[in-house]
């Protein structure tokens, strides 16, 4: 067991997300950094839709009732096991009583903690992952609080080769960084396609949307993120119905400034999507906190399957060499 001494609000327990059921107005909900979610169950061996706790405000402190081995990945959030400095994408044996602290991130915005074997909360819909509006999934269906006890799942006796366990390289170093000419070096960029509404701008606005920074705002949270920039997108009147919407699409309200649909965002909406932020680029939106600059590049169907082959490969690279570091307890 997991036990929860301290937490902050909305941390949660999460897998990769509820597919398939968009149809029923169900979102995907999971993990918004899937690929540190990906990276922590490679690291440990588990099944890479292992559930894991997503840790998206600090301070969370954990109690493990039993010897396991566990990862912390995605922001480097200052973590402590027992009071030992523990870094970012890091895996290492843990004994029964020791706790586990995630203070705050010093850059980024969420935190995974993976265990060895996942968290076993009941399968709802296919997914371990909590859909926090709607009350249901992960565990009890709502965000964690302290004195819950959170299960986990079977897996081998595991330790580490080396007492303090291992590390790995984080996406940020070993993943391309869109390019993007005259973006600055804190910016993130994100590649995105084309939407339907695309050519219902006027050229201003679609320049604009390539050319200036978008600044994420603090009405911004795991349904979508909401940004600023200099000059609104303005589009020709148009009455829509509302349509099927995933995360990544970039809807623009009356305002002119645009949202990215995220996690737990709508299954449908009515504004119009001027593009769509490609999944294997979603991540780098989960770690940008509200201040931070967003730059977008024009991306094809084809450069989109290459980043997803990319990423495809760090996780797999990750998995095979964390086999060589791990051994049976």
């Amino acid at each position: 067991m997991i036990e929860i001494i301290e937490t902050a609000p909305l941390n949660a327990v999460h897998d990769l997300g509820r597919l398939g059921t968009r149809c029923y107005g169900i979102g995907r909900s999971g993990a918004m950094d899937r690929v540190a979610l990906a990276a922590g169950n490679a690291m440990l061996g588990n099944d890479a839709n292992a559930a894991g706790i997503e840790v998206q405000l600090f301070p969370i402190v954990l109690r493990f009732t039993v010897d396991t081995m566990v990862a912390v990945t995605g922001a480097d959030a200052g973590a402590l096991l027992d009071g030992v400095p523990v870094p970012a994408f890091w895996a290492m044996p843990v004994k029964a009583g020791q706790e586990l602290e995630l203070v705050s991130p010093a850059d980024g915005m969420r935190s995974y903690v993976t265990v060895a074997g996942g968290i076993d909360v009941p399968v709802v819909l296919g997914s371990r992952t909590t859909a926090l509006r709607d009350a249901f999934g992960g565990f009890q269906g709502r965000a964690l609080k302290a004195g819950d006890m959170l299960p986990i799942g079977a897996a081998p006796a595991l330790a580490a080769r080396e007492a303090a366990g291992f590390g790995a390289a984080s996406p940020w170093h070993a993943v391309t960084r869109p390019a993007c000419g005259d973006a600055a070096p804190d910016d993130i960029t994100l590649r995105v396609v084309p939407a339907g509404e695309y050519e219902q701008y006027d050229e201003p606005s679609q320049a604009a949307l390539w050319a200036q920074p978008w600044t994420v705002t603090t009405q911004s949270n795991r349904q979508g993120y909401r940004l600023q920039g200099d000059k609104a997108l303005v589009r020709q009147p148009l009455e829509m119905r509302s349509h099927g919407i995933v995360p990544g699409v970039v809807q623009v309200p009356p305002s002119g400034q645009p949202i990215i649909q995220l996690s737990d965002g709508n299954s449908a909406g009515g504004y119009p999507k001027i593009g769509v932020v490609i999944d294997a680029d979603l991540w780098r939106v989960a770690q940008a906190a509200p201040g931070r600059r967003l730059r977008f590049v024009p991306c094809t169907p084809a450069l989109a399957r290459e980043a997803e082959r990319e990423l495809a490969h760090y996780l797999d690279t990750l998995r095979r060499q964390s086999a060589w570091v791990r051994r049976a307890a």
